[in-house]
């Protein structure tokens, strides 16, 4: 696999991270274009993998091409790479927002096209992207696309119309369990905890929490039993929650970033196409 990045922001970086690291593919078979020069610099000389000066020379060599720009600049990307990939590489995008159609329609007939949601916590290979193929990708060009986004986290393939629903639940996820994690410590602190010590304690909690549902594949609520004994400190405490509507609350919030995704994505679609 010889994969060409467009785009080195830190999304990018972190692809490239995580294949290097994973020994996915050999430094020397990645090239990356930025339009800023001490970025491509930047990552060349921390990961040895290759920079090109074009965004053409980026593509010409690759059987792969990641873009990873910001939506407004997909348009112009796409022009390009369709001018300097006439041999149809597997084009994989992580704009937000950007229908496959639009992909398509920009690009050379019959060029595979993989979209991709991925989440903030890929920064340090702990992330989780969802896929969605286009007409021309097949089970080969998914596979590729998943191995390179299951190196930074766990990856999955889902039809494009759900990827509204990813957006509001992996996309903005992150945001969520930060907000727990700051009302957590502040609760630490308010019942006399040093803030470091809070903290502390709390992302520890958390991390563990979300390390023990990985690893025994237990339903959540089977491991919420494990820690709330009949009338215990934990109960009294849920106890609080449900009468709030913590969970509605949650599930809320996933329904109304997924809505105000859809209509972002409509609105981007107009504008690119």
């Amino acid at each position: 696999m010889k994969i060409g990045f467009i785009g080195g922001g830190n999304m990018g970086e972190a692809l490239v991270r995580g294949l290097i690291h994973a020994g996915i593919v050999p430094a020397d078979h990645v090239t990356v274009y930025d339009v800023l020069r001490d970025r491509t610099a930047h990552l060349t000389q921390t990961y040895g993998i290759r920079g090109a000066e074009r965004l053409g020379d980026c593509a010409l060599s690759a059987d792969t091409v990641v873009v990873a720009v910001k939506p407004q600049n997909v348009a112009e990307v796409l022009e390009e790479l369709g001018r300097s990939a006439p041999h149809r590489p597997l084009v994989i995008s992580i704009a937000a927002g950007v229908p496959i159609a639009v992909l398509e329609a920009a690009l050379p007939e019959g060029t595979p096209v993989v979209r991709v949601m991925p989440n903030t916590p890929a920064l340090v290979l702990a992330g989780a992207s969802a896929l969605a193929r286009g007409r021309s990708a097949d089970d080969t060009h998914m596979d590729r696309a998943l191995t390179i986004f299951r190196a930074v986290g766990v990856a999955h393939e889902v039809p494009e119309k759900l990827l509204d629903a990813v957006t509001g639940l992996t996309g903005s996820g992150p945001a969520y369990v930060l907000c727990f994690l700051e009302a957590l410590i502040d609760g630490g602190v308010l019942m006399g905890l040093p803030r470091s010590t809070a903290a502390d304690l709390v992302i520890q909690t958390v991390l563990g929490t979300a390390l023990m549902a990985q690893q025994t594949e237990k339903h959540p609520a089977a491991l919420k039993d494990m820690v709330t004994s009949p009338g215990g400190t934990t109960i009294h405490g849920l106890e609080v929650l449900e009468s709030r509507g913590f969970r509605g609350a949650v599930m809320g919030a996933v329904r109304a970033a997924t809505e105000r995704s859809a209509a972002l994505g409509g609105a981007a679609a107009k504008k690119t196409a």
